[in-house]
């Protein structure tokens, strides 16, 4: 019994060794459980191969869609705001103007919001490759720094950046593009003539930059959900935003072995914790 047992042990993983290496032949031919078992185990991998051709193919076709849109709409909304700037260098009444500089704010959102969506389209399909390599966290924090000054400025909003120098792995664009989001995500949200601080820590396994502001702050309830594509707290609905810039953050830092947990008191502020592997 122990013998057959042994037996019937060896064989089962075999197959589903051979299964892994895409070899697996079925060699039983009778009535017993084992040829069975062979029988249902070569379905499942014809099937698991039939699965996995088509969501390649889907993928694919989604690859050719989010490329024909990002080329598709990149040209129009590029020459509306050309537009605007031509009719923003002309002589115009207070109505005109302020009817220009409206539509100015609502392309350059929909120019945002089209940008963030391919994004994310790329990401999600796997059509593009994050290369982690060895790289200074303080330059991708000072590049992020520089590209949400304007907004913090608009707010009186001041920033200060520790400029700690240590290294981490992690593909810098990408990384950089995590990093704004989660500081413009601070500027929105945070008080108008307040403070963000910006710092970094090292640990054995991970550095982490930390973001905090002195803003509205995310009630407990809403922490879990504040990472999901497209969420918005309820106490955020006025301010601008369409819920993208957390949620591609998360995926970016977790693609490189990474990730975000963020602390947060109400009308105390909110401190976001980025950790990339070292």
């Amino acid at each position: 019994m122990i013998l057959n047992e042994k037996k019937f042990l060896d064989r089962l993983d075999k197959m589903i060794e051979d299964g892994i290496n895409g070899t697996f032949e079925e060699t039983n031919f009778d009535e017993t459980r084992l040829s069975k078992l062979e029988t249902k185990w070569l379905r499942y991998l014809a099937s698991s191969k039939i699965s996995h051709k088509k969501n390649e193919e889907e993928r694919k076709k989604l690859k050719e869609l989010v490329s024909d849109i990002s080329h598709q709409t990149k040209t129009p909304i590029a020459n509306i705001l050309l537009y605007i700037q031509l009719l923003e260098e002309q002589e115009l009444d207070e109505q005109s103007k302020r009817l220009v500089g409206e539509i100015k704010e609502q392309s350059e959102k929909l120019e945002f919001l089209i940008g963030s969506l391919v994004k994310i389209s790329r990401l999600e399909a796997g059509t593009f490759q994050l290369e982690p390599k060895t790289n200074d966290i303080k330059d991708i924090v000072e590049r992020a720094i520089l590209q949400v000054s304007p907004k913090a400025d608009n707010r009186k909003i001041s920033i200060y950046n520790e400029k700690k120098s240590t290294e981490a792995r992690f593909d810098a664009k990408w990384t950089q593009e995590a990093v704004f989001n989660v500081l413009d995500n601070a500027v929105k949200y945070g008080k108008e003539g307040g403070q963000i601080k910006v710092k970094i820590e090292v640990y054995e396994m991970f550095a982490a930059i930390i973001v905090s502001d002195d803003g509205i702050g995310i009630s407990e309830e809403e922490l879990p959900r504040i990472f999901g594509r497209f969420y918005r707290g309820e106490n955020v609905r006025e301010k601008s935003g369409v819920g993208i810039g957390l949620y591609l953050s998360r995926q970016i830092i977790e693609e490189q072995g990474g990730y975000i947990t963020v602390e947060s008191k109400i009308d105390k502020g909110t401190s976001f914790k980025i950790y990339l592997p070292r």
